[in-house]
């Protein structure tokens, strides 16, 4: 089994986790996949900035590793002194969390989870949301058997998660999921949350490019696997983790269809193959060394699927070299998809489909920032100022 260290490190002026190991293809994209996770070619190891939540986030993704913890060290300043004094205990075995904060009783109560979970053949991203949820609460209660919980008292736990803790409206419907999964479904208590009100989530909507700023976007790649990548993601409104798992054999241009294989909720679906990507994709592969053998977009080192950190890095260093400063990810290029197939008159229902949504409402999210009937709207103050000859 590899084993990982994990030191405190000064970064850059700053304190950092340092995740140390031998090379190992596998555990190296793992490790990849952390969200804000960096390589440090001074410290020649993988970092985190130094704080509870990334020990915590590091522990949880690797938790099938051994690990031994070389923290901490003396802090760098007063304001990272508390942190750095909390005990760390000096070995953490393979296996779900040992790290001695949850109880021996409730580790079985989460072994019993993860185990009924992955029995029902949940993703393995819901497996370590659920599993991360329902550790926060086991860690809240310490010794007390998370069996004997009433409602009252999970209850009282969501108050205190919303009110001291300050979790979000999407974390508080994440850890109500994961409760009520264990409580229903793993203890069979029929019906146990069903009491407990969920906050209301806010409207958030989609962010998305506009023709310009997409135009900048890919003038400003250079490589054309890279290219393709993002031409990919937009010409079909694919999400980064369907990107990364097409297969040559998934291009049908008979049909001018792409397969889009098992994505959220394990569902295939067919989108459309612009002809347009199409011959961008035939003159990639025709010119790229090496050529891909497998997938679409293939890792050049171990000829596997390329990890979607490595996309989210792409598409984040070419929208800084276009000059494009608005807060938006690799995913936009999905929302910009289905934005700019509305402006154009396309029925909502065909987006619904090509995108995967399950249910409509979904997809109706995009009619607020489509542009097609806004533009007709003409304001109130347009006509005031005709009609009563305002000056300014």
């Amino acid at each position: 089994m590899q084993h990982i260290v994990l030191k405190a490190i000064q970064h850059q002026g700053t304190e950092c986790i340092g995740i140390y190991f031998n090379y190992d293809i596998q555990l190296n994209a793992l490790i990849k996949q952390i969200a804000g996770i960096r390589w440090s070619k001074t410290h020649s190891c993988w970092y985190l900035p130094y704080n509870d939540s990334n020990h915590e986030l590091i522990i949880s993704t690797l938790s099938p590793f051994a690990f031994t913890n070389e923290l901490p060290i003396k802090p760098a300043n007063k304001a990272e002194g508390a942190l750095l004094k909390q005990p760390v205990k000096p070995m953490l075995k393979a296996g779900i969390n040992q790290t001695g904060i949850i109880s021996e009783e409730n580790n079985k109560a989460l072994s019993m989870l993860v185990q009924h979970l992955k029995l029902k053949a949940y993703s393995p991203s819901t497996i370590k949301t659920y599993k991360n949820e329902f550790s926060q609460l086991l860690k809240t209660i310490k010794q007390k058997d998370v069996n004997t919980l009433t409602l009252d008292d999970l209850r009282r736990y969501m108050v205190y998660v919303l009110d001291k803790e300050g979790i979000s409206e999407n974390t508080a419907h994440s850890r109500l999921n994961a409760l009520k999964f264990y409580f229903e479904q793993v203890l069979g208590r029929e019906k146990f949350l069903f009491e407990i009100p969920r906050p209301k989530k806010p409207l958030l909507l989609p962010k998305l490019l506009n023709e310009k700023e997409l135009g900048r976007l890919f003038n400003a790649l250079t490589n054309k696997k890279h290219k393709a990548m993002l031409f990919t993601a937009y010409s079909a409104g694919l999400r980064v983790s369907e990107i990364v798992a097409l297969k040559l054999s998934d291009i049908d241009s008979c049909r001018m269809q792409i397969l889009v294989r098992q994505a959220k909720g394990k569902k295939d679906r067919y989108v459309n193959l612009s002809p347009v990507l199409l011959d961008i994709l035939r003159k990639y592969i025709s010119t790229y060394r090496p050529k891909p053998r497998e997938y679409l977009f293939e890792s050049e080192q171990t000829h596997t699927c390329y990890p979607t950190r490595t996309v989210q890095q792409i598409f984040m260093n070419a929208k800084r070299k276009a000059g494009i400063t608005k807060d938006v990810g690799v995913h936009s290029l999905r929302h910009s998809f289905a934005t700019h197939l509305l402006d154009k008159g396309t029925d909502i229902r065909y987006i619904k489909e090509l995108l995967g949504h399950f249910d409509i409402k979904t997809t109706e999210r995009y009619l607020h920032v489509s542009k097609r009937n806004l533009v007709n709207i003409i304001s109130p103050l347009d006509d005031l100022m005709k009609q009563e000859s305002i000056e300014w």
